[in-house]
């Protein structure tokens, strides 16, 4: 990587402080890349912008679409809506297994 890092808004690329996409990996300079784990939107799951209950929706999610998880901590996942879609925090029991 040549350059300062880019900055990032955290609401349209999968990358924070400690963790981004592998896709973002020689543009985002973070301690760790992770590959996505696909898995199923179930009817009514919301975005977070924050991994725990009370937190701002951001967005209801589309039954059956696909949540790129790319990081699990506790009840909770973080990722990026299909491919290009928004980022944020979905509780684990609203996603179904691998896609």
């Amino acid at each position: 990587m040549t350059g300062p890092s880019g900055s990032a808004d955290p609401g349209c690329l999968p990358v924070r402080g400690d963790l981004a996409h592998i896709k973002l990996a020689g543009r985002y300079f973070v301690p760790h890349y992770a590959v996505p784990m696909p898995h199923v939107v179930r009817d009514g799951a919301v975005l977070l912008a924050n991994g725990h209950k009370g937190a701002d929706v951001i967005a209801n999610l589309p039954d059956g679409a696909t949540f790129n998880v790319l990081d699990i901590a506790g009840a909770w996942a973080w990722g990026q809506l299909g491919d290009d879609g928004v980022v944020g925090y979905v509780a684990l029991d609203q996603l179904e297994g691998d896609r």
